[in-house]
């Protein structure tokens, strides 16, 4: 079946990895992110009709101008997939690490509600349509040195909840994604292990499926999801002591871009 999707995120990695599972003769792809010549690559490597948008998820106005030219177009998009995430190591104790903080706060969570906002008024008329958001298995515990990223994926995968909630009596439904480690640019400056790690075009596959399953909540891969429930009736001593003097995520102080 031809799909309209609108994926954010989407000018490499994962985001790129979605957009290429659902390009098909009939579909039409919307994929936005900071860097326009990215984009054009990704757009260049679809089967199908695709709109480029560059643009910053933190930048409403924008977003939102994205949204309504899409709709316009295509009329209410079938899946609106909210993939852009920012990571960096933040500590509390260093003042240069508010900045950060704040923006994947920013990029992670807020940019949630902007990216769907503007869809859901077509997609209330239609009854139907799927809200997928892209938050991780770091929101089920906090990793010491990643405060930051762990702290917006949990109030992701509280605000995908509720939202799961408010959107299931217009027909539309909500769809949480917890990835594992998955091999993108994002990850490959973590210095540390990273079981079951997936290729990018394979975590987008198994999403995809996913999607069409209809569930409401995952993990991928599966593997991951014993991991977080392990690590989640952890008692706080055994945690903390676990995680004591491990290696941890670079901080944006040290190169880490967001």
């Amino acid at each position: 079946m031809s799909l309209k999707v609108f994926i954010t995120g989407a000018s490499g990695g994962l985001g790129a990895e979605l957009a290429r599972v659902y390009a098909a003769p009939g579909a039409v792809i919307g994929i936005t992110a900071r860097r326009r010549a990215e984009l054009e690559v990704v757009a260049a490597s679809l089967d199908c009709d695709c709109e480029i948008y560059p643009v910053d998820v933190t930048d409403h106005a924008a977003l939102a101008a994205a949204a309504a030219d899409f709709i316009a177009r295509h009329g209410a998009p079938d899946i609106v997939i909210a993939n852009a995430g920012i990571s960096a190591g933040t500590l509390t104790e260093l003042a240069e690490d508010l900045a950060p903080f704040e923006r994947i706060m920013r990029v992670n969570v807020v940019g949630l509600f902007a990216t769907f906002q503007p869809f859901i008024t077509a997609m209330r008329a239609a009854r139907r349509g799927t809200l997928v958001g892209i938050a991780s298995v770091a929101g089920i515990r906090g990793i010491q040195g990643s405060g930051g990223y762990s702290a917006s994926k949990a109030a992701a995968i509280a605000y995908l909840e509720a939202l799961r909630g408010e959107m299931k009596p217009h027909g539309i439904a909500v769809v949480s994604i917890l990835p594992g480690y998955i091999r993108t640019p994002l990850t490959a400056k973590n210095p540390y292990p990273m079981p079951f790690l997936l290729d990018a075009d394979e975590a987008a596959r198994r999403i995809r499926r996913v999607i069409d399953a209809g569930t409401s909540y995952a993990v991928v891969p599966w593997q991951m999801a014993i991991v977080a429930k392990i690590l989640r009736l952890l008692p706080n001593a055994v945690l903390d002591r676990a995680f004591a003097g491990k290696a941890r995520k670079p901080r944006a102080a040290e190169g880490q871009k967001i």
